[in-house]
């Protein structure tokens, strides 16, 4: 399960990057600013212009320590039993009722994608992401195959499906009234058995 990476923060850039990330689930991109980001700080909100010139220079640099941490938290981490890490992914992010704190940060990173086609230096952070979430599902696929639970597959491309199938789901469970989860997740299912399972 992925922690929060802003749990415990350990010096005064990560509070301030703790409390942009409550700010920015709490009232989402559009309607953010650094006051309402001070807020949540138990400081001065000067403090947060000292560190960073503007909103999107706060919010990239959240971006960029979340993905820090998952990075060295997640992606190279050892995978014991592929097909059980596998499907935990997929459990964690589809579930057919999202707790409320993940569906605000789902929500928010939502709007942050959509600042991508505009703004070159969010589509840098959202190109890495992308790239590391298909690097762990490779990892785990290429692991699985090495252990005779998956076929002998392409992982990466294989990677970028199921990546982009995620990423698809997220998107439509973070912007959509309708409940799909359960009924997108049994044809996920029915890819991987399908496609990987042997």
């Amino acid at each position: 399960m992925m922690t929060d990476p802003f749990e415990s923060p350990d010096s005064t850039r990560e509070e301030i990057l703790a409390a942009a990330y409550r700010a920015l689930c709490r009232h989402g991109y559009a309607p953010l600013t650094i006051e309402k980001i001070g807020a949540e700080l138990d400081k001065s909100t000067s403090l947060v212009y000292h560190h960073y010139e503007g909103k999107d220079d706060l919010l990239l640099a959240c971006l960029e320590f979340m993905l820090d941490r998952y990075e060295s938290e997640f992606v190279e981490s050892d995978i014991i039993d592929p097909k059980e890490t596998l499907e935990a992914a997929f459990d964690e992010f589809l579930a057919p009722r999202m707790p409320a704190e993940r569906y605000e940060f789902v929500g928010a990173l939502v709007e942050l994608r959509g600042q991508a086609p505009h703004d070159e230096r969010y589509r840098e952070q959202f190109d890495r992401s992308d790239r590391l979430f298909e690097r762990r599902f490779a990892n785990i696929i290429e692991a699985g195959i090495e252990t005779g639970q998956f076929r002998a597959v392409d992982a990466e491309s294989v990677a970028a499906m199921l990546h982009t199938l995620l990423a698809g789901a997220l998107f439509k469970h973070a912007t959509a009234e309708e409940e799909s989860a359960t009924a997108i997740r049994a044809e996920i299912d029915a890819y991987l058995e399908a496609r990987l399972y042997d």
